[in-house]
């Protein structure tokens, strides 16, 4: 035997021995709903989002339901600068008048969701697992009202309200499509555009993480993953925390330590697990296959926010 096939077959027993070492993990998450919200800088690169479809559709065949719920800001600002349009942000919401909604929802409803459920289809050809690309305006599936923003002036201290435009707040979710889907003998993998609808029939934008904490609620998720640019939550000495409780979460924003687009990310998280979520895990989603290192290995990776 020379030293390629030598390596070889010591590659191949040491993925026996890892798919052996996973087993238990597997049987906890077989057939059990997961909320993945995908989003960040890393959706602009289709090496990492074709390897992102692969781990979904691996997923999906050990028996797990995965729900992916996606962004696409950057996209979406690619699109207003070809546009000549700017953008203005209040607390890290994009503020959407009339002209940035049609092309939010164009982007965000159209080419991105699109793509990626495609390479899920792609992934997925040889078992016939298939991505159903879909918005909130879909069935029913998303009710949204206006959201409210005020900020404090500086000098006067006094609050004043900040009109965001067309951004909204999930105020009902209707998950009946995406029960049909999950539990269909086929398999799908429902992908959800972040657009909902007033009960006027107005159509918002709407934050990608809240509409997938809203979803996982809704679905009693065994996890939601949010997927973002960062390897998780830091503490006060910079340290990763591997594990939180929700009071612990809380004071990690009390005391300042959780800064920036942290915030809202551990808020979601908390509300997620107080609506029914056993637990939200905020990892790094520029890392290959980091969805299944958090599930099927002992060490998981990112921050998991759990009730206690």
């Amino acid at each position: 035997m020379d030293e390629i096939e030598r390596q070889s077959e010591e590659r191949g027993w040491a993925t026996a021995k890892t798919l052996a070492e996973a087993l238990p993990y597997i049987q906890v998450y077989d057939r059990e709903t997961v909320v993945i919200k995908y989003g960040g800088h890393a959706m602009g690169d289709s090496a990492v989002a074709k390897q992102f479809a692969a781990d979904v559709v691996l997923l999906k065949l050990m028996g797990v339901n995965p729900v992916v719920v996606h962004g696409g800001g950057p996209q979406i600002s690619a699109m207003l600068d070809r546009a000549g349009v700017k953008s203005a942000f209040v607390d890290g919401l994009r503020v959407t008048d009339a002209d940035t909604m049609t092309v939010a929802e164009m982007v965000l409803s159209g080419a991105v969701n699109k793509e990626i459920a495609h390479w899920i289809t792609v992934a997925g050809k040889e078992a016939d697992v298939r991505g159903i690309g879909l918005s909130g305006k879909d069935a029913g599936l998303l009710t949204v009202e206006k959201t409210r923003r005020t900020k404090r002036d500086p000098d006067s201290m006094i609050e004043h309200e900040v009109d965001l435009g067309f951004v909204g707040e999930p105020t009902k979710v209707d998950a009946k499509l995406l029960n049909r889907l999950i539990e269909s003998d086929a398999d799908w993998v429902p992908v959800v555009a972040p657009i909902g609808v007033a009960e006027d029939g107005q159509t918002f934008n709407v934050n990608a993480d809240t509409v997938a904490g809203a979803l996982a609620g809704e679905l009693k998720a065994k996890r939601m993953l949010l997927l973002t640019d960062v390897p998780g939550v830091k503490g006060a000495d910079g340290q990763i925390i591997r594990q939180m409780t929700l009071g612990e979460a809380s004071k990690l924003i009390e005391d300042g330590v959780a800064v920036g687009g942290m915030i809202p990310k551990l808020q979601t998280a908390m509300a997620a697990v107080r609506a029914g979520v056993e637990a939200v895990v905020i990892l790094d989603g520029r890392r290959p296959h980091a969805m299944l290192v958090e599930l099927f290995t002992e060490t998981g990776a990112g921050t998991l926010v759990k009730a206690r």
